[in-house]
């Protein structure tokens, strides 16, 4: 089958593997492309990276990477992706800042579904538009890897190019549709890429529009966007980061009660979520130890503009899911 891993394809473990794996694909994909050029919605996370750094080095500017801002990243992803792959890479990289557009079209939207419909039919048409700019684009790069086929089909829904028009008539190229994402890692490291984009943990598609809980407004964005990097960079100082699967910060549409500069005060509640997990079908909570805990509370609550408490959120997968929406 087209669509299943060969049974005597060595798992990739080792640097010696993965340059082994990186020289087939390289004139697997120069065979496949020739002449012509690829298209790729360049995301910043590691399946989309790790595609794309391997396309540079195997067609050059022929690869053409689109990366859109639709404003929910987190802190300092967009311009890490310009660094590495336009500044260091020297790929042919559109960056397009498109935050107000879905920001405005996301404007009273609170139902979890409903926000993820947004974002996806948003991300397409925005990407569609800026593909019909470009001439003579005869391939479509996904970072497809093999979990995507066996769970959802060929075509990598998560990535939101699924959708696209017919007449576009893009074939695709998927370089990595037989890794696990481990392996993807380690070829991802073979690359050159950076740790923090390597190892970067799972970020849901509709990025921080998930994890700020019901209609978004961008000052409550802001304030997410701010704790949850402030919680990165506590865990990163700590060595929690190496430890933990997965963790990030969440803002709810609601207010407490709270004292800021012996003045009352009225703002919005910042919740920790740090969960590992070996499948994500379920997981425990990480205990982090108090004192980190105490940290993070007293620099959010210090740092970050419209919040004053801080929790932690105990609970495992089941009965909660690992995002909260």
């Amino acid at each position: 089958m087209e669509n299943k891993r060969p049974v005597d394809m060595l798992r990739i473990e080792t640097e010696e593997l993965a340059k082994s794996f990186i020289d087939e694909q390289i004139k697997s994909i120069k065979e496949q492309v020739k002449d012509k050029k690829v298209l790729l919605a360049l995301s910043g996370g590691v399946d989309s990276s790790v595609v794309a750094a391997l396309l540079i080095k195997a067609i050059g500017k022929q690869l053409v990477c689109v990366h859109v801002n639709h404003g929910l990243l987190r802190k300092g992803e967009p311009e890490q992706v310009i660094e590495v792959f336009k500044n260091q890479m020297d790929a042919n990289l559109i960056y397009v800042d498109a935050s107000d557009r879905f920001l405005d079209k996301l404007k009273g939207v609170n139902e979890p579904e409903e926000k993820r419909k947004v974002i996806g039919k948003e991300f397409i048409r925005v990407f569609e538009e800026e593909a019909r700019k470009l001439e003579n684009i005869s391939f479509l790069a996904q970072g497809t890897i093999y979990p995507d086929i066996l769970e959802s089909g060929p075509v990598k829904a998560h990535h939101n190019v699924g959708g696209l028009p017919e007449d576009l008539k893009f074939e695709l190229v998927e370089p990595l549709k037989f890794l696990f994402k481990d392996e993807v890692r380690v070829v991802g490291k073979t690359l050159g890429l950076p740790d923090n984009m390597v190892y970067r943990q799972p970020f849901p598609g509709p990025g921080l529009g998930v994890r700020c809980l019901g209609a978004i407004t961008r000052d409550r964005l802001e304030a997410l966007r701010e704790s949850d990097a402030i919680l990165r960079e506590e865990f990163a100082i700590s060595g929690l980061s190496k430890k933990v699967w997965q963790y990030f910060t969440i803002i709810p549409d609601f207010k407490s009660t709270g004292i800021k500069d012996d003045k009352r005060s009225y703002e919005w509640p910042v919740i920790i979520r740090a969960v590992n997990t070996r499948d994500a079908m379920t997981a425990e909570i990480e205990e982090i130890p108090f004192s980190i805990l105490k940290k993070i509370t007293d620099r959010i609550t210090k740092e970050v503009k419209g919040v004053n408490r801080v929790l932690y959120d105990l609970t495992p997968k089941p009965t909660g899911t690992i995002e909260w929406e």
